[in-house]
């Protein structure tokens, strides 16, 4: 008896194990799959996915106020700052002077990075030799990539403004176009010269160029329909970025003009425009893919010493857009991604 009793105990403390064991494992799997959909959770609401340290960022752009083009790229910014955990400071002005002294501000505040433009390239010289010195890493984005390297920025990411301009060049001329006008909305801007430089390059037409009051939208249609009411032959109207497309469908209607109105850069508007054949076409270059690769780069700069580019600018564009794809690009629009 007492050997019966005494392989009973046996037999049960191994069935206690075994169950122990076998909840155990089963609990390890529940909590692992939870672990794996919270992570999904997580990753697809855009939170943090890194554990590097709460690093800050600053961007500081040439934008005006109101210029939706940089909403997109602060939204692809933003997001690559929550899955960075990053905090991600903006701040902009049109003018050279006032944008050094906002990336200034931020040099003072010891942010761990900075995000520039340099359309006004000379403006900027000088304190992002600060930057430089105070050994916090600099993105240029946009414009600026000849003087990027020089300035002392990792790496320029944005398109290539004169082949660019070069692609509006070669749609004109295969569109048959024969006299263009294209409407520079803010003077000393290098990049937009090197657009319309570009443009004219490749274009087999006449191409002329039109200063325009960019932060006076009133003053950008009466000055489009003035120049298209003088000269009945100008076939087509090149703006160099979305909310001015809209001011050139207006100047063309009062105007009684023909011409074919283009755009460079892509909103809601000019995705809807573009798919009703009210603008013939767009030049995206991708800006939420600026704003999201110069937060990402970074953060690999700092988390592993990482420079993409080789020396040379990290393209995002350009891509002509027509009333073909404007269909497929507009619930991207919609979001404000595109």
């Amino acid at each position: 008896m007492t050997r019966v009793r005494t392989g009973v105990r046996a037999f049960s403390a191994v069935l206690v194990a075994v169950l122990g064991a076998s909840a155990l494992a089963g609990c390890s799997s529940t909590g692992g799959k939870r672990a794996e959909e919270r992570a999904a959770r997580a990753e697809a609401q855009g939170r943090a996915a890194v554990d590097t340290p709460r690093w800050t960022v600053a961007m500081v752009t040439h934008s005006g106020d109101g210029d939706t083009f940089w909403d997109i790229v602060q939204s692809g910014a933003k997001q690559a700052a929550r899955k960075d955990n990053i905090k991600f400071l903006y701040a902009h002005n049109d003018q050279g002077q006032q944008q050094a002294q906002l990336v200034d501000s931020f040099i003072d505040k010891k942010v761990d990075g900075l995000i520039v433009t340099l359309a006004k390239p000379d403006a900027m010289k000088d304190v992002l030799a600060k930057a430089r010195k105070a050994g916090i890493p600099v993105i240029t984005v946009n414009s600026g990539a000849e003087q990027s390297k020089a300035f002392g920025a990792l790496s320029h990411i944005g398109q290539d403004e004169t082949v660019a301009g070069e692609a509006v060049g070669d749609e004109l001329t295969k569109r048959g176009k024969k006299k263009a006008l294209c409407v520079i909305h803010e003077q000393g801007n290098v990049g937009h010269e090197q657009r319309c430089a570009g443009a004219k390059k490749t274009f087999d037409g006449d191409m002329q160029n039109l200063y325009v009051n960019g932060t006076n939208m009133p003053d950008v249609q009466a000055s489009i329909e003035a120049k298209l009411q003088a000269d009945k032959k100008i076939d087509a109207v090149v703006t160099l970025g979305a909310p001015f497309a809209d001011a050139a469908v207006k100047s063309k209607e009062a105007s009684g003009s023909k011409a074919e109105v283009d755009t460079f850069d892509l909103n809601p508007k000019v995705a809807a425009s573009l798919k009703a054949g009210i603008l013939g076409f767009a030049v995206d270059q991708q800006p939420y893919l600026q704003g999201y690769e110069a937060v990402d780069l970074l953060w690999l700069y700092r988390y592993n010493a990482d420079v993409l580019g080789g020396g040379r600018s990290v393209l995002t564009g350009p891509q002509v857009v027509t009333a073909q794809d404007a269909g497929a690009l507009e619930s991207y629009t919609k979001r404000g991604t595109r």
